[in-house]
């Protein structure tokens, strides 16, 4: 029979663990709305780091995605720094992804997605360190290219708890020549679509754990605001360096967990 003692030391660490969990989405939440990222690059490794598994992980990220992007977009259609035609096309590809994302993640082990998401991570910063922060060349717009794009982005970025804003910046200012503060407000409004998809997906699945993705999704929205405020003061070059410090942090934090895994 448990104590009294036990049960109010029980409720205080429950309480305690609540109380870091808000303070984690409030730092995920500015990660969101400065960087114009779901959030799921910074959660995704930090849950896994203290010690939950990478599918419940993954289903949290969603969550907490769902909540920062919408509000994240609303910020910046209000500061006039997002066109919603920029991202109606990429952003119906990643929701049409996104929908067989609780399948790729009921498919393949732990250490499969965690891989995935190294890998993708590399290809990003790779490819985001070798784009200039600005460029005379006229972006390329074409409506089919973005749909596509949006969904492989959709299918693969959900199945690893991350909304594809931290794969599509790069694609979007490498290859198709974006503006890199557009290609930011962006990539948060494509996290819109394909974030939605993937909960329906992922719940649909049994891998969304709503108290904790709802105690990180709800108390990211503070973070969101001043992520997204402070974004629009920042110049691209330190924005560009920030963004790049950040891949590399998440990197070596997973690579961290895989080398635990083996």
């Amino acid at each position: 029979m448990i104590t009294f003692n036990e049960f109010a030391f029980s409720v205080q660490k429950s309480e305690i663990m609540i109380f870091l969990l808000i303070i984690l989405g409030v730092f995920v939440g500015f990660a969101s709305g400065f960087f114009g990222i779901g959030g799921g690059t910074v959660l995704v490794p930090i849950l896994l780091l203290i010690g939950v598994d990478i599918k419940t992980a993954i289903g949290a990220s969603v969550v907490q995605m769902v909540f920062s992007s919408i509000f994240g977009s609303f910020v910046n259609y209000k500061n006039s720094s997002l066109k919603i035609n920029d991202g109606i096309f990429v952003g119906l590809g990643g929701a049409f992804g996104a929908l067989f994302s609780g399948k790729i993640v009921a498919l393949f082990p732990d250490i499969i997605l965690l891989c995935i998401f190294l890998i993708a991570l590399i290809l990003s910063i790779y490819k985001f360190f070798n784009s200039p922060i600005q460029t005379d060349k006229k972006s390329i717009e074409s409506k089919t290219s973005l749909f596509i794009i949006g969904f492989f982005l959709g299918a693969i970025a959900i199945s690893v708890g991350v909304g594809g804003a931290v794969f599509l910046t790069p694609i979007l200012v490498g290859f198709l020549h974006y503006d890199m503060k557009r290609a930011i407000s962006m990539g948060l409004f494509f996290v819109v679509f394909s974030s939605i998809a993937g909960f329906v997906s992922l719940a649909i699945h049994g891998f969304i754990n709503y108290k904790l993705g709802l105690i990180l999704g709800v108390s990211s929205l503070l973070g969101v605001y001043f992520g997204a405020k402070s974004s629009f003061v920042i110049s691209r070059k330190w924005q560009k360096r920030a963004l790049l410090t950040l891949y590399i942090l998440m990197f070596l934090l997973t690579l961290y967990k895989i080398i635990g895994e083996i």
